[in-house]
């Protein structure tokens, strides 16, 4: 997938997620957060008041955490893709 591409189609199935009006499953919503904070390189800590949901994005973050920049982008896509269109 040529780089524009790749770019263009991460940022609409980002604008798509954005506007889903049904409720997304919670483990779904964890793969898209990790998928989403790699492809832009933000590491920072998980921001929520409740530690419990810090903790599940952490997770969700070390699972996460050998694939690229790139093949998160591709991830992110194919998930919005197989489970929300």
């Amino acid at each position: 997938m040529k780089k524009k591409k790749l770019h263009t189609d991460f940022r609409d199935a980002i604008d798509f997620v954005n506007s889903y009006k049904t409720p997304i499953p919670a483990d779904v919503l964890l793969k898209l957060y990790a998928y989403y904070k790699i492809a832009h390189e933000n590491f920072d800590n998980p921001g929520s008041k409740t530690p419990l949901i810090n903790a599940f994005k952490a997770n969700a973050l070390i699972q996460a955490k050998n694939i690229d920049q790139k093949a998160a982008m591709k991830s992110y896509i194919k998930l919005v893709n197989q489970e929300l269109r």
